[in-house]
């Protein structure tokens, strides 16, 4: 790649990945709020997907998150006769209180509500069509509340996963945590919760690679909710093998998959070939399953959270812009969706 190419190759493989020619392209930029921030669930029947804004803060000090849906429009002719694709922008109303990570659930969207002091933390499904209802499947461990849900995973077995840290508390609108910083197994058919991993200081994305056998938790203990950081703080995405006991899974073999040295590992995704994906301070950064870095894609601002769309496309959120990647190695899909 030419020096002023925002793909930074750090193992041959990753050109497997890029393609020749693979582009950036910036799709659509808020300077009001930073509205692309979280979630991240791409829709594929209608070419749409969902995004949740960073902590607004209104005068009087409230604090709330936007959810917004992006409807990705054909390409069409510009003035100057070159391709260009445009995107709208709607701002919905829902009832989720701070909003966080998503995935796609059923003929529908599952949304990390991190809570408020008088709104519980918990899993909301969202309906991915107007008037998007919504339905709080679960916000405690057998009583004792959520701190602030914060990213979400399904299993194809049909049970949900999902991280939680202290954030809400630390920044100021959670009350104060009941619960350490774990990762959690829903299972909403029998409604039963277990906790599958603790021992970290913020647990944040996850994702299982493809054939589920691998789960991937970042730690993003580097930063506080407070806007502090410590380069001496885990900044780390951490590996389990997922096993099976009694008939049950279980999570074995906890090892560091990658630290990575710019921010904050936050958002992670696998694509169908096993490689990791996170959103970091200086953009996304892409390992092997055995943990090689192979490469980065830069973004000015760092991305917090992405999603796979079809064919090698990636929907990237860097706060007050949204960008697409389109990689062009043969056969990249994002594991979730597999397309």
């Amino acid at each position: 790649m030419p020096p002023s190419s925002p793909f930074v190759v750090h193992n041959t493989k990753f050109h497997a990945i890029l393609g020749d020619d693979p582009t950036l392209e910036l799709l659509a930029e808020n300077k009001d709020y930073p509205f692309a921030h979280e979630a991240g669930v791409f829709i594929e029947s209608r070419n749409e997907l969902f995004i949740t804004s960073n902590r607004i803060q209104d005068p009087s000090g409230n604090q709330r998150v936007q959810i917004t849906k992006i409807i990705l429009d054909k390409p069409s002719a510009s003035a100057s006769g070159s391709d260009s694709s445009l995107v709208t922008c709607e701002e919905l109303t829902v009832l989720i209180p701070m909003a966080n990570g998503g995935v796609n659930y059923k003929d529908g969207v599952l949304i990390c509500g991190q809570g408020s002091l008088d709104a519980p933390s918990g899993l909301y499904y969202m309906s991915s069509k107007p008037p998007y209802e919504t339905e709080l499947l679960t916000s405690e461990f057998h009583g004792r509340p959520f701190n602030s849900v914060n990213d979400v995973v399904i299993h194809s077995d049909g049970s949900i996963w999902f991280t939680d840290p202290t954030y809400g508390y630390e920044q100021g609108y959670r009350p104060p945590s009941r619960l350490p910083s774990q990762v959690y197994r829903f299972n909403p058919d029998e409604k039963s919760i277990r906790v599958m991993a603790d021992s970290f200081g913020h647990p944040n994305g996850i994702c299982f690679s493809p054939d589920e056998k691998v789960v991937y938790v970042t730690d993003t203990h580097w930063m506080h909710g407070s806007g502090t950081s410590d380069d001496t703080r885990a900044s780390s995405i951490y590996a389990f093998d997922v096993m099976t006991y009694g008939g049950q899974p279980f999570l074995a073999n906890r090892r560091l998959f990658a630290f990575a040295d710019s921010g904050i590992p936050d958002g992670v995704k696998c694509d169908l070939e096993g490689n990791v994906y996170s959103g970091c301070g200086d953009g996304v950064n892409v390992w092997s399953s055995g943990g090689d870095l192979l490469g980065r894609i830069l973004v000015d601002g760092g991305v917090a959270n992405f999603c796979f769309g079809r064919d090698g496309e990636m929907f990237l959120l860097n706060e007050h812009r949204f960008w697409r990647v389109q990689l062009k190695g043969k056969n990249v899909r994002g594991a979730l969706l597999g397309i």
